[in-house]
């Protein structure tokens, strides 16, 4: 049997929401490659994997490099948000996980946050339909900071809020500009993959695991 991975102590927790909390990347995957065909591109998986976990300006910038200025990147933008609200509107899936996770924290009255790059209406409105917004003292977006993931403003912007020192927190995401973020900001960083792999990089920034339920197991000593 494998030894278990051992975490420093840590004071607070700060998630990544799309892919790491909520389990709506593949969702939104399809809806990407879907209006991106219907607006006469073709989407690829290298330039996808770049978008995940990126900001609306850097995903704009992304797409203009990969497919000229001739994108129509505002009309994407809003139909790929469009649609995305559509398929949300009866229930927003939690990543496996989530609730078990999140439990423990309250158990041990260890402060949540959340660090997203995702703009504050769609992150607010996700979380509370997810039933999950409660759950966290704060919830930082795009919307609150001036240098998005993976700048380090986010996650330090989480810390400040929280009242914790960043090198006290844990940070969870699922994406390279994510981890490069939290990393950035002096957290201990966990990466549990969703749809895009570590390179050898991001493995040299924190520490990767399988699920939240083997990061609650390495977090609390408790059974995964």
């Amino acid at each position: 049997m494998p030894a278990m991975t051992s975490l420093r102590p840590f004071t607070a927790v700060v998630f990544d929401m799309d892919g790491t909390l909520l389990d709506t990347e593949l969702v939104f995957k399809q809806i990407v490659w879907d209006v991106t065909r219907d607006l006469g591109f073709e989407m690829t998986t290298e330039v996808h994997g770049r978008m995940v976990g990126s900001s609306h300006e850097v995903t704009n910038r992304l797409l203009v490099e990969a497919y000229g200025v001739s994108f129509p990147y505002e009309l994407f933008d809003a139909e790929c948000r469009r649609l995305m609200r559509a398929r949300m509107q009866e229930a927003v899936p939690v990543k496996p996980g989530v609730t078990e996770f999140l439990a423990e924290l309250r158990a041990r009255a260890i402060p949540g946050a959340v660090a997203t790059s995702s703009r504050a209406a769609h992150a607010l409105s996700q979380l509370g339909a997810a039933g999950l917004l409660d759950l966290f003292h704060t919830v930082v977006t795009r919307d609150d900071v001036t240098n998005p993931k993976p700048h380090p403003e986010p996650y330090l912007t989480a810390a400040e809020l929280l009242g914790v020192n960043p090198a006290d927190c844990l940070a969870i995401e699922d994406s390279h500009s994510g981890i490069r973020a939290a990393h950035g900001a002096g957290m201990q960083t966990i990466m549990v993959p969703d749809l895009v792999p570590p390179t050898d990089e991001v493995r040299r920034l924190c520490i990767v695991m399988p699920s939240l339920h083997a990061v609650r197991a390495a977090a609390f000593g408790v059974p995964a």
